[in-house]
């Protein structure tokens, strides 16, 4: 599978230019689905999987690979489909990210595409809430359906997003700046653990569900009033359709009615190349999801001063 992988290094080529790789790959004959390059660590064979007892029932057993078990989570189950049965000619597609490793089992993978983020879009608003889908992107008269796979690993693995006691405690503390933070994110999952988290530590938000949104909710504040006086910060994902993290970074940082607002980059993504990105498009902080007291942390430094 090293040919599937071998693009993985073009990626620092296409990074902060509203540019994205995905895998696609396939869970059964009807579907392919995509999974952002910059998750994937690598794509193995199946091997032998070892059955653990009392597991969740998506999770279709563990597998030793450079050092480590990695859990293996089968994503035709958890998307309702005909479970795969972990056969030595499926595929398991290694991944990292909110500071986790796991692999997720698939039926074949096809290649590596590269897009413009502005050719993938929202899913349709029809379908509800109860899919696990970011995104889709039509390619070859094929519709490719991008998978939101915070959401597989938060109800799989779970997330703890309290806050602390000692970061809650500051609502007498004095304003820096105001105590309304916008956020963008095109995870439902992760919009919903950020806000949770702004509402323990006694901040309120308005939010975006892609980069492009985002932009043009934070001009139309700024055509208001000094945007400053209107948020204390920005929140960010940096992958999104439409408009991805890096790009509405730079447009923010280079706009002069909003080059004064902090922009934290909250991401899934691992590595620090993520990290020389984020400076160079100007961001202030990057913090990797998901951990709420980090999160927190910096909403209260920058924001209380």
């Amino acid at each position: 599978m090293s040919s599937v992988m071998e693009g993985v290094d073009r990626l620092t080529r296409i990074a902060g230019q509203n540019r994205v790789e995905l895998l696609l790959f396939q869970l059964g004959p009807a579907q392919t689905f995509g999974i952002n390059v910059f998750k994937v660590r690598e794509v193995l064979k199946c091997p032998p999987l070892r059955r653990v007892p009392q597991s969740n029932p998506h999770v279709c057993g563990v597998m030793h690979t450079r050092g480590q078990t990695v859990t293996v989570i089968d994503l035709a189950s958890v998307l309702g489909m005909s479970p795969l049965g972990g056969h030595d000619d499926e595929f398991v597609v290694i991944t990292e990210y909110n500071g986790r490793v796991q692999g997720y089992l698939v039926a074949k993978v096809e290649r590596i595409v590269n897009l413009r983020w502005d050719e993938i879009h929202p899913p349709p608003r029809g379908i509800g809430n109860s899919n696990y889908l970011t995104a889709v992107v039509t390619i070859d008269k094929r519709l490719i359906e991008i998978l939101d796979v915070e959401r597989v690993l938060a109800e799989i693995v779970g997330v703890d997003d309290q806050v602390s006691e000692r970061l809650c405690n500051g609502e007498g503390a004095p304003l820096f700046r105001p105590r309304h933070v916008f956020v963008a994110d095109d995870s439902m999952v992760a919009r919903k653990q950020i806000t949770k988290v702004l509402e323990q530590i006694g901040f309120t938000y308005d939010v975006a569900e892609n980069g492009r949104q985002a932009w043009d909710m934070l001009k139309a504040a700024a055509a208001a009033g000094p945007i400053t006086q209107r948020y204390g910060m920005v929140i960010s994902d940096i992958e999104m359709p439409e408009m991805d993290g890096y790009t509405l970074t730079k447009m923010i940082k280079s706009d002069n009615e909003l080059k004064q607002l902090y922009v934290c980059l909250h991401t899934s993504l691992s590595g620090s190349f993520n990290q020389s990105m984020a400076q160079s498009v100007g961001a202030d902080k990057l913090v990797p999801k998901f951990v709420a007291d980090d999160l927190a942390g910096v909403v209260r430094e920058v924001v209380d001063g």
